[in-house]
C-alpha cells in the first residue's frame, strides 16, 4: 500500500505529537518527583533544628540545592 505525501506528513505529525505528549508526561512526573524530594529535604532541615525558629523559605532553598546537586551526580534516594 502506497501513501501519498500528504498521508505521510499526517502520520509523521501524529507520531511527533504522540512523542511530545509522552515527553511532557515524563517531564511532569520528574518535576513532581523532584518537588517531593525537595519537600522531604526541607522538612528534615526543620526537623533537625527541632522545628524551632528558622526560615521555611531558606529551608526550601537549601533543600532545592541539595536535591539539584544529588540529581546532577545521578544519585538516587532521599536527601537530608
Amino acid at each position: 500500500m502506497s501513501h501519498t505525501v500528504h498521508e505521510a506528513k499526517g502520520l509523521h505529525q501524529q507520531a511527533a505529537a504522540a512523542h511530545a505528549h509522552k515527553a511532557s508526561e515524563q517531564f511532569e512526573h520528574k518535576a513532581a518527583e523532584r518537588h517531593e524530594q525537595v519537600a522531604v529535604a526541607a522538612y528534615f532541615h526543620a526537623e533537625h533544628r527541632g522545628f524551632n525558629g528558622g526560615d521555611p523559605a531558606a529551608d526550601w532553598l537549601a533543600a532545592e540545592a541539595e536535591v539539584e546537586a544529588m540529581l546532577n551526580k545521578g544519585e538516587a534516594g532521599t536527601v537530608h
